[in-house]
């Protein structure tokens, strides 16, 4: 998805950005652009340098998290996010204690629209998953 900004807005992006928590924070529904308002988006959370949007999902998963970075890299948002804050960003969603997958759909699947990631929250325990 290609994000158009002059200048001034992309300024602007960063001012905003720098006012933003550290850690993930819930948007209220009421400050969510009309256009996702009546969509099956749960909840949108929101910190200096990602936002997430909860989608409910289907089994055996329980939502959808769909992530991106706050910043752009031209006329995209910015990529690169690593593991680690994939990690966090389950956790800061209240997620810890569960296992979430990411997919990498067969080639005539893939959607590659913006630089986002998923992660599907499961609603049991994944039996292929590494325990200490």
């Amino acid at each position: 998805m290609t994000v158009v900004t002059t200048r001034a807005q992309r300024w602007q992006l960063e001012r905003d950005k720098a006012k933003q928590p550290k850690e993930l924070q819930e948007v209220p529904r009421e400050q969510w652009p009309q256009v996702i308002r009546d969509t099956a988006l749960l909840r949108v959370l929101r910190s200096r340098d990602f936002l997430v949007q909860e989608f409910l999902a289907r089994l055996p998963a329980i939502v959808r998290l769909s992530v991106c970075k706050t910043s752009l890299a031209g006329d995209r948002w910015k990529d690169g996010i690593s593991w680690d804050d994939l990690q966090r960003i389950k956790r800061e969603c209240g997620y810890g204690n569960r296992d979430a997958i990411e997919i990498y759909p067969a080639d005539v699947d893939v959607v590659n629209v913006a630089n986002m990631r998923h992660l599907w929250i499961m609603a049991e325990s994944i039996e292929c998953a590494w325990r200490n």
